[in-house]
């Protein structure tokens, strides 16, 4: 918005501005305006139809809607064309022809009221502001309010009254009378109380709540129902009436003739009680000849019918479930079978890795023993000891390179002639045994262990431990159970039997027994104890794994039940927290088992993997499993002469 092209206004001084306070005064009345600096005048009869004209102005945007109908777009878009925009019709609105300079100069000269005219960009058209704009803008120029019967500076009213009228806050303090109880109130108080208990007082009696019941509604919430004592249960509420029991039921619940004769031939359980049939008014309804009856049947339901609370409990099953954490997070453990060991020709019984775990021992039912070079799968030495090889194993000293082998009734110890020449040479020198002299009899006494040179291989035979002495002891005469298996604890002085109900733990320097675990398995069939010490592992032959925690409980911690046949060997790893599992029917079961530091921190045991490949051989699968000591590899042996290695 601005003013016209000739911008008659410039060339005016600020005194002789037409918006200038001297132009026009308020006081005037809405028929007439008084200019005084405004130049030029005219008769009051040629005012008449500019006045009426300003009044008539469509200057208003709340009155007349804009001519153009272009919107929010810009009118630069319009500059070099020969329209502005449109109109409501959609016509296009021609651009006027611009004045000059020198025409516009003439035009406000014959005018007087020109300056009262405003140009607008939008609708490319003169508007002329109406007296009640002009006195608007006067008013907003001079800065004061756009309207006259405004007070910008109203009367304060105060809306409170105080009665000092001096003071309008009082600064004095509580007084104490306001802290104390009143001994008025107190009488008053009293004479209440002894108003109602001689009963001068009456309250209105409680209104008696109306007997109401629901006709087919649950009697358990009932206050009759709420007994001491035996818990009421409800009687079961016959079914309600359907569209058959109606006196006018539809044509499809009415049984035709052959229905009916249909229904003689049925058993009488198996037959309908009620048929229906339609009458053509209540009134024709004749009397229920079995009310009587069912009525009676009903009694006797109630009274005979023994009835159970069963207590339900809504419980979503996942969150029985318990949160465990990821695999993920779990890793590195054995997943995937990475190498295969053949050579036996009959199941491998036993499986041992050695210290170092560059070497694995194999004992197998065809007789012989295999020793496996565990990164490129070769065998580098055989024994053909000629029976059934049970159980194998390293010594745990990785400078003595021994196998020790449990073939038939005797116990083998073989060098394994691997290592370097220092390590054979004193292995060689441990297993060198002289002629021991001759006990004398004990009349029906016989010796429980003998040592003797073997004839065929680098060895000798023994039963029992102090290697280096060359000495046998027997600490347990009488033990509680046929055993099954037998372990040393990793730290202690301790011992630990597995028979087929019961573990039992001594105490070598004793030689007594300190602790006795129960399993509640049918029959124990492998141990394993945690590196720790405190923890132990059982597995049996009804599939299931226990784990102890010993200073916990003579009962198990956790009771696995993951394989369908018998578990033959359990095993814990010495550095990662693995435990493993194999079975008959063919698999190995990898477990997460973490033990805490904290004794009030519970064991996290987390099942990882089912490991895969075995085949089964006379209903027999993986006979043994063993970790590798330094790596989180797994060992198997299977009855179809494979040994596997499982890594990650």
């Amino acid at each position: 918005m601005g003013h016209s092209d000739g911008d008659h206004g410039s060339d005016l001084s600020a005194d002789d501005s037409p918006w200038s306070e001297g132009s026009w005064s308020d006081d005037d009345d809405e028929g007439s305006l008084s200019f005084e600096d405004s130049g030029e005048g005219s008769d009051p009869e040629s005012d008449e139809p500019d006045a009426a004209a300003a009044e008539e102005s469509d200057s208003s945007e709340d009155e007349v809607a804009p001519r153009n109908t272009i919107g929010d777009v810009p009118l630069e878009w319009y500059k070099n064309e020969e329209h502005i925009g449109y109109d409501i019709t959609g016509s296009k609105i021609k651009k006027r022809d611009r004045e000059g300079r020198i025409e516009a100069y003439l035009r406000n000269a014959d005018d007087a009221k020109n300056w009262r005219k405003i140009y607008d960009e939008y609708n490319d058209e003169e508007v002329q502001i109406t007296k009640e704009e002009a006195k608007i803008i006067s008013r907003l120029l001079k800065g004061r309010t756009p309207h006259t019967n405004v007070d910008p500076y109203p009367d304060y009213v105060d809306w409170f009254e105080y009665d000092g009228k001096g003071h309008p806050l009082s600064s004095a303090p509580e007084p104490k009378r306001r802290f104390v109880p009143s001994k008025w109130e107190q009488k008053k108080v009293v004479k209440l109380v002894r108003a109602i208990r001689k009963g001068w007082i009456k309250f209105d009696k409680p209104k008696e709540e109306p007997n109401f019941y629901l006709l087919w509604g649950d009697e358990t919430d009932t206050a009759d129902n709420k007994r001491q004592g035996l818990s009421y249960i409800p009687a079961p509420k016959p079914n309600l009436p359907g569209h058959e029991e109606s006196y006018n039921p539809s044509v499809e619940y009415i049984p035709t003739q052959e229905e009916i004769d249909s229904y003689q031939l049925m058993y009488e359980e198996d037959r309908p009680k009620f048929i229906p049939r339609k009458f053509d008014c209540l009134r024709s309804v004749p009397a229920y000849e079995k009310a009587l009856r069912e009525g009676f049947d009903r009694c006797l339901d109630l009274y005979l019918c023994p009835r159970t609370r069963k207590k339900r409990i809504n419980i979503d099953p996942e969150s029985l479930k318990p949160k465990l954490p990821s695999k993920k997070d779990l890793r590195p453990y054995p997943r995937t079978c990475y190498l295969e060991f053949k050579g036996h020709n009959g199941p491998v019984k036993s499986l041992s890795v050695e210290a170092t775990g560059q070497w694995i021992a194999s004992g197998s039912s065809d007789g012989t023993i295999r020793v496996w070079e565990v990164e490129t799968g070769r065998c580098i030495k055989v024994w053909n000891v000629g029976g059934v090889v049970h159980r194998i194993a390293w010594n745990p000293s990785p400078d003595r390179h021994i196998l020790a082998a449990v073939v038939d009734h005797d116990l083998l110890l073989l060098n394994a002639e691997v290592g370097d020449e220092d390590a054979q040479m004193k292995t060689k020198g441990l297993l060198q045994i002289e002629e021991l002299p001759q006990e004398e009899d004990n009349g029906d006494k016989k010796p429980a262990v003998r040592w003797v040179k073997h004839e065929k291989f680098d060895g000798i035979m023994l039963i029992h431990h102090k290697l280096s002495k060359k000495h046998s002891h027997h600490p347990f005469r009488k033990l509680l159970g046929l055993p099954i298996a037998a372990v040393f604890h990793p730290s202690q002085k301790m011992f630990f039997v597995a028979t087929k109900k019961f573990v039992q733990v001594y105490d070598l320097q004793k030689a007594q027994l300190v602790k006795k675990l129960e399993s509640g398995v049918r029959e124990i069939s492998s141990i394993s104890i945690h590196p720790g010490g405190d923890n132990v592992i059982v597995g049996s032959k009804d599939g299931k794994l226990c784990w102890f925690d010993t200073d916990l409980s003579t009962r198990p911690y956790k009771t696995l039940k993951n394989h369908l046949k018998d578990i033959t060997n359990v095993t814990f790893h010495r550095k990662y927290p693995l435990f493993a599992s194999s079975s008959e029917d063919c698999t190995a079961y990898v477990f997460h088992g973490m033990v805490y530091s904290d004794l009030n921190q519970n064991p996290l045991i987390v099942p990882l993997e089912i490991l895969r490949g075995h085949s089964s051989s006379d209903g027999r699968g993986v006979l043994d499993c063993k970790f590798h000591p330094r790596q989180p590899w797994l060992f198997t042996a299977g009855a179809d002469s494979v040994v596997r290695l499982y890594c990650d």
